[in-house]
């Protein structure tokens, strides 16, 4: 009997309107566990070169990880996967929610999609019976009005993900959508999905996840879970000002202090990751003005930063959201009947991400503008990263004269104008006039307007997110050397504080804790810890476990769940192993489909403080991005430009791989 994972995927041809089962066997999941690393596996093998991403060729995949369904606490995420329409070459997201453990409970690991579709469907799996239906009643709802449409049909718990009105114009920067709000954002795997003319999945299997000890993974959680909610007396006596005096004293200190586990935790129990809100943008965190603005001179905390204050988000939430499986409960449902400057009465609380990318980014101020456009791009299935750096480059063009009136539809943008955004953003949507150009993202926009490329803020076609690389260099070799680009939930400078990997893999070095701010988070030993919070967030994600989870090092027992849930004895660097060929086998796609890193994948010299800023907490920072990359690259075994050396490849047993290097080489 298989333990943790079901061993078989769900195979469903668009084309030929057909479904099959494939067995997978154990090796492949002792090599590549579930998740990601079953993906990357699959696809590797199924996409051929060159293969269009919005065409048939291209399979995406939706795969939910090999702890999830067992018990074991914060296991509820799952990934989307296929070659990416954005950078044209590997591309994934990861979603949250509770559809994770109702494709385990289908009886399969993941399930792949290939060809398209004729017209509109979407995949129903549920009392045994697997079919596709037609979806042409559903094509042009909202993601809120289709997954509704869907469970009112089924009557009964089916879980959904599908695409909104941004998926099916097969806009670049839309994503896939469950429970509403929960959102598969990056890579624009919407848009494949729209290509393909799949509108939704819905499942609502019964099938048993069995775990080789279940006993031990309910001790497991229920000690996790006892440790998750011991900071709530703590949260609850943090009065919500503290978090700008926190903020005021980040930005004047000339010492940098590591996160730690049990702040954090408390934090995101009390606010979610909106707690940054405030924090971000005074340290140089958010990046501001289309990242060429600072704290002091575009966005001061005394009118502009503190209007987003996260107290103030707080006040207005009437439950908690948490996704299946986790104590944290981050998100939130907001009550917003008693504000009258916006015309929504119920949402989901936004992410930190879309704070910045529609506060900071764009030099907003209003607070209802983001969560009206939070909304919309929910209901839309567009990453609200991407739609606000698209915005904000736009902004920009129209300030250098670059875009005028005219090319704007009548909508004057200014730094700051939230009526003008929120106009902007219901054009992208809706791929209208100036929408049209923007709605693929910046580096799209800059090509179509045939001007403007340095100020696109992207990698490779994906567009930054709300974390600048100036504070913290790690983000920089993220963004330029992760198989996707662009990306800020691998590894960085402040993770390798929060993991504390030493504490797991006891051949690894500490992180300093405390430094000059002078330093950029440098710490010792950093290439080889990047190179092994690499490997372990693929172990993350090959089980479908959160990524708070991992920044909460040592307190949350991923080795423990894995041996647990999968009967296995190995030892904590073995999963190392298994995450740095997760790794290999995510950049060998790549490789195999034209993308290099080194080539492809270089985000813009803005950056990176070339030139540096002027004034604020990132005056004169700049990141030695050539000299950290060439340094990670040689810890993760490849070379330079990004591309995995046959000697690493054979020491990983992806000998099968050689000769797709060989030849992109």
């Amino acid at each position: 009997m298989r333990k943790g994972y079901m061993g078989k995927v769900l195979w469903v041809d668009l084309t030929a309107q057909s479904l099959a089962e494939e067995e997978i066997e154990d090796k492949v999941y002792e090599r590549f566990l579930s998740g990601v690393g079953l993906g990357a596996w699959i696809l590797n093998r199924e996409i051929p070169a060159g293969a269009d991403p919005l065409g048939p060729d291209n399979v995406l995949g939706l795969a939910s990880g090999l702890l999830t369904g067992t018990g074991a606490a914060m296991s509820g995420r799952w990934m989307a996967m296929g070659k990416s329409p954005l950078t044209g070459g590997w591309g994934d997201a990861n979603g949250g929610g509770r559809f994770s453990p109702s494709i385990k409970k289908c009886g399969y690991d993941a399930i792949f999609f290939k060809g398209a579709a004729e017209s509109p469907v979407y995949l129903s799996i549920g009392e045994g019976k697997a079919e596709l239906k037609d979806a042409s009643h559903l094509w042009g709802l909202d993601t809120v009005e289709t997954e509704k449409r869907i469970m009112d049909d089924s009557g009964g718990r089916t879980r959904v993900a599908c695409i909104g009105p941004a998926g099916e114009r097969l806009s670049l920067i839309s994503g896939i959508v469950t429970d509403g709000a929960r959102i598969a954002a990056r890579s624009g795997l919407g848009a494949v999905m729209g290509s393909k003319n799949l509108k939704a999945v819905a499942l609502s299997g019964k099938e048993r996840i069995e775990t080789h000890d279940p006993e031990r993974i309910k001790g497991l959680s229920r000690e996790f879970a006892r440790w998750a909610v011991a900071g709530d007396k703590a949260g609850k006596m943090v009065p919500n000002f503290l978090n700008r005096l926190i903020a005021r004293f980040m930005r004047l200190s000339p010492l940098g202090f590591g996160a730690e586990a049990e702040m954090t935790r408390t934090f995101l129990r009390k606010y979610g990751t909106i707690v940054s809100n405030v924090i971000s943008a005074e340290m140089g965190d958010t990046p501001l003005k289309n990242w060429m603005g600072s704290s002091t001179a575009d966005y001061p905390l005394s009118t502009h930063s503190r209007n987003l204050d996260p107290g103030l988000v707080i006040g207005l939430q009437k439950s908690r959201y948490n996704c299946v499986s986790c104590p944290i409960g981050c998100g939130g449902v907001l009550d917003l009947r008693e504000r009258s400057g916006i015309d929504l009465t119920e949402t989901h609380k936004p992410e930190y991400e879309t704070m910045g990318a529609f506060g900071g980014l764009i030099l907003n101020r209003d607070l209802d503008s983001i969560f009206l456009i939070n909304d919309m791009l929910n209901r839309a299935g567009m990453d609200t990263i991407s739609a606000g750096s698209a915005a904000a480059f736009a902004m920009e063009c129209r300030e250098r004269g670059v875009l005028t009136l005219d090319d704007l539809d009548g909508v004057d943008l200014k730094w700051g104008d939230s009526k003008a955004v929120v106009k902007l953003v219901e054009k992208m949507i809706r791929r209208e006039g100036i929408g049209e150009v923007l709605a693929d993202g910046s580096a799209m926009a800059a090509r179509r307007i045939g001007a403007g490329a340095e100020w696109a803020m992207h990698a490779g076609g994906q567009d930054l997110p709300m974390h600048d690389s100036r504070l913290d260099p790690g983000l920089g070799v993220a963004y330029y050397m992760e198989p996707t680009p662009g990306r800020h939930t691998n590894y960085s400078y402040l993770f390798l504080e929060l993991f504390q990997l030493h504490k797991t893999f006891k051949s690894l070095p500490p992180v300093d804790m405390v430094y000059r701010k002078s330093s950029r988070y440098v710490t010792k030993d950093r290439e080889i810890l990047l190179a092994a919070a690499s490997k372990f967030m693929q172990v993350v994600n090959g089980c479908g476990v959160c990524l708070f989870a991992a920044e909460f090092g040592d307190a949350y027992p991923l080795i423990e769940y894995i041996n647990a849930a999968a009967g296995w004895d190995r030892q904590p660097e073995e999963y190392l192993d298994i995450g740095h060929r997760i790794q290999h086998a995510r950049q060998i796609f790549n490789v195999r489909h034209g993308k290099i890193p080194a080539r492809d994948f270089r985000p813009p010299d803005r950056a990176l403080g070339r030139p540096p800023l002027r004034s604020g907490p990132l005056k004169g920072a700049s990141v030695p991005l050539q000299e950290l990359s060439e340094n990670f690259t040689r810890e993760m075994g490849w070379d330079k430009d990004g591309s995995p050396l046959i000697t690493s490849l054979m020491r990983l047993g992806l000998s099968e791989y050689a000769e797709t290097i060989r030849e992109g080489s």
